[in-house]
């Protein structure tokens, strides 16, 4: 385990507010203290760190991988960043973006022609970690003149079967 700075300051939190509260049901101070101090990692990896966890939404950035894109679709949030800040995709052909992507798995609807724009490719990104998350990350390549020339993300509501048939 590493010892990180904020860990100590969490850990010191639960000692006090243990303490705290222990002092309120026994007054031997000396008891209170030892017991504080023995409880105050079990509370701490057992109650607050997980609740952290959940609530926050903190997760890993990877390299662009095309091999992992393909075969791990789920994790794909956390390669996008990556691929947006170099560039990887920025004026590469259709051709090149289907061999490291795939081919896309939806086209941005045109609404004036009543059709998919085949120049607008879009492929989910996976659903990040989170108690609270009710929305998917999604990617959208934008094609000119067949040349990749923008990457934009966006957030779409998670619809599950069951909603659907409603």
């Amino acid at each position: 385990m590493i010892i990180t700075p904020l860990l100590v300051i969490f850990m010191l939190v639960v000692f006090v507010l243990l303490f705290l509260f222990l002092k309120t049901v026994d007054k031997r101070k000396w008891l209170t203290f030892i017991i504080s101090l023995a409880l105050t990692p079990l509370v701490y990896f057992y109650l607050a760190y997980p609740f952290i966890n959940i609530v926050s939404n903190y997760h890993h950035q990877k390299y662009f991988n095309a091999k992992t894109w393909v075969e791990k679709p789920a994790l794909r949030y956390e390669m996008i960043d990556n691929a947006i800040e170099s560039d990887t995709l920025i004026g590469m052909t259709k051709a090149e973006v289907e061999i490291l992507l795939g081919k896309a798995e939806w086209l941005t609807w045109d609404d004036t022609n009543k059709i998919g724009d085949t120049n607008r490719w879009n492929y989910s990104l996976g659903i990040e970690p989170g108690a609270f998350t009710d929305e998917k990350d999604v990617i959208e390549i934008t094609f000119k003149n067949n040349k990749t020339t923008e990457l934009r993300t966006y957030k779409e509501a998670i619809v599950f079967d069951a909603e659907k048939q409603n």
